[in-house]
């Protein structure tokens, strides 16, 4: 690689390193382990520098995200581990009553397989449909949905205060609940 080509590939990583790293985090679940992932998707994209240079970033997130899900397909599905006592929430009114949840739910998220995890952040963190998120896992577009359904629906059983955190930042989840839970309500409510 020409010294040009070398000044453009480091400008990119200075540029857009954490952001990459934020997504390695959010696939990974581990701070080294994201480390780790984006080092190597970077020493992958530095190789292919002269043919990616116009488009790198994306070429980079499909390596992470490749990266991974080779990952845990390799590994034998590891026993969930307990964190230990996960903190109560603090009383209504309190303003760290927030971040305790989030505290809760980053801990919850550790706790997912890992599949369901990559579901989750190519869905809700990088907002990418399910037919996309089936392409960029190599999977069907059910896969991602059941991976999906089951990835929130274990995230209200370890943090039941989810469902109102997502109330507070969705107003339509809280509809969505109530066809749930209240199926005469729904009906009524169309009429």
């Amino acid at each position: 690689m020409d010294q040009g080509s070398e000044h453009e590939f480091t400008a990119f990583v200075s540029e857009r390193g954490a952001a990459l790293l934020r997504v390695a985090y959010a696939l990974a679940g581990d701070q080294y382990a994201a480390e780790d992932l984006l080092q190597d998707a970077l020493a992958k994209a530095y190789a292919r520098w002269p043919k990616i240079r116009g488009d790198a970033e994306p070429y980079v997130r499909r390596i992470l995200y490749n990266d991974q899900v080779s990952g845990w397909r390799r590994r034998k599905r590891r026993p969930e581990v307990p964190l230990g006592v996960t903190p109560e929430p603090v009383a209504d009114g309190d303003t760290a009553d927030d971040t305790v949840l989030q505290m809760m739910l980053r801990d919850a998220l550790r706790m997912l397989p890992p599949r369901q995890r990559a579901v989750l952040v190519l869905r809700y963190l990088e907002d990418l449909s399910v037919e996309q998120t089936a392409a960029l896992l190599g999977c069907r577009v059910g896969t991602v949905a059941s991976q999906s359904s089951r990835a929130l629906s274990k995230l209200r059983d370890l943090v039941p205060d989810f469902a109102n955190l997502a109330e507070r930042n969705n107003p339509e989840q809280r509809y969505e609940q109530t066809e749930r839970d209240e199926p005469q309500t729904r009906w009524e409510t169309a009429r």
